[in-house]
């Protein structure tokens, strides 16, 4: 990665009219081929604007840098990940039922996502840190600790903190292992369905005392 990164990564506006928006648009769908066929290493704006049929200027208009772009891709990623996180523990069912919906969908989207995730990995070292990446994981934080003392109230605190580090690295881990290889719906399903037993089967472990 030759070009100069500079710490800034937010966007430099956002766009008010649909046509900024289909610009906006375009840039992203074009980064995203960029990204995967050429990799995080051969990633640029120049590519970028290429591919999108732009101007450099006109990119340089909402992102002033790659950082900026390569965040927008994950920070939309990221923001599905907790939208879809919210939708499965805001539910009314119990939450065991709850823990295994949400094994199922994490490991859908896992698989779903993995060209544009592995690509994106490469380049996490240049917005990894940055204020605004840290905010978006501590709201995913939140709603899956809350979901944790809903899933285990008798626990003492920390050996509910060591539960839910343990369910969140077993589906992270395990789901990312598992969709670097293409899957079909029912090897999907399957996989999810074993995983989900497993985590349940630990859950009733740790309720029973």
């Amino acid at each position: 990665m030759t070009e100069r990164v500079t710490s800034r990564i937010s966007t430099r506006k956002e766009p008010k009219q649909s046509r900024s928006n289909e610009l906006v648009s375009a840039i992203l769908t074009a980064a995203v081929q960029v990204l995967t066929v050429e990799g995080a290493q051969r990633f640029t704006t120049a590519r970028v604007a290429e591919r999108a049929g732009v101007s450099i200027g006109s990119l340089y208009q909402y992102f002033p840098n790659k950082a900026s772009i390569l965040f927008r891709l994950q920070s939309d990623e990221w923001q599905r990940s907790t939208e879809m996180l919210r939708d499965v523990l805001a539910d009314t069912r119990p939450p065991r039922d709850r823990l295994r919906h949400l094994v199922h969908e994490f490991v859908r989207s896992e698989c779903e996502e993995a060209p544009v995730r592995m690509a994106l990995a490469d380049a996490a070292p240049l917005y990894r840190n940055a204020p605004e990446a840290r905010a978006l994981r501590l709201e995913t934080d939140r709603i899956f600790d809350s979901f944790i003392l809903e899933l285990l109230p008798d626990l003492s605190d920390g050996a509910r903190d060591i539960a839910g580090e343990l369910i969140a690295t077993t589906l992270t881990t395990v789901g990312k292992e598992f969709s670097q290889t293409l899957r079909a719906k029912n090897e999907i399903d399957a996989y999810a369905g074993a995983m989900a037993d497993m985590l349940c089967a630990y859950v009733d472990t740790l309720a029973a005392g």
